[in-house]
């Protein structure tokens, strides 16, 4: 059983409490370590990243929103002793989290295959994130794959 550590829950602060407790009951049910690699950001750090392609958009969900919450999270992997931006590891922390928000009620979209968690069933990360693959291929687009990324859509 893995637990969050300092690091992770300072880089939660002025996250939406429901998505808070979604990551904290993650940790409880996930066979990979995890780390909170960002919540808030600054319009600043958005500009940067926005501009080294790091992210597509000035509306991120990562952003205070007009309550004064950010509504997203990154979550890294944690293996040996680092974080690691590896799939393989990847995929069961999308298993956790969404079973973690079907538990909490809480809609959270993934950046893996920008779906809801709940439309992808258990187990079903990697299916969920060949098919987006699979569909932005045939409109001959480019995928924008953010396997750590998870965010409360706007609306909710």
């Amino acid at each position: 059983m893995y637990q969050l550590g300092k690091t992770s829950r300072q880089r939660l602060a002025g996250v939406d409490p429901r998505l808070v407790r979604c990551v904290e009951r993650a940790i409880q049910l996930t066979t990979q370590d995890f780390t909170v690699l960002e919540g808030v950001r600054s319009i600043e750090t958005q500009r940067d990243y926005v501009r080294r392609g790091v992210s597509q958009t000035m509306n991120s969900r990562h952003l205070r929103q007009p309550d004064g919450l950010g509504k997203a999270v990154d979550l890294v992997p944690w293996a040996g002793g680092m974080p690691r931006w590896e799939w393989p590891l990847i995929y069961p922390i999308a298993e956790a989290m969404r079973q973690a928000a079907a538990e909490l009620g809480v809609p959270i979209r993934w950046g893996g295959a920008w779906v809801s968690l709940s439309s992808i069933g258990p187990g079903g990360a990697k299916r969920a994130v060949d098919a987006y693959v699979a569909a932005r291929k045939a409109q001959k687009k480019s995928a924008f794959l953010d396997g750590p990324h998870y965010e409360i859509p706007a609306g909710n």
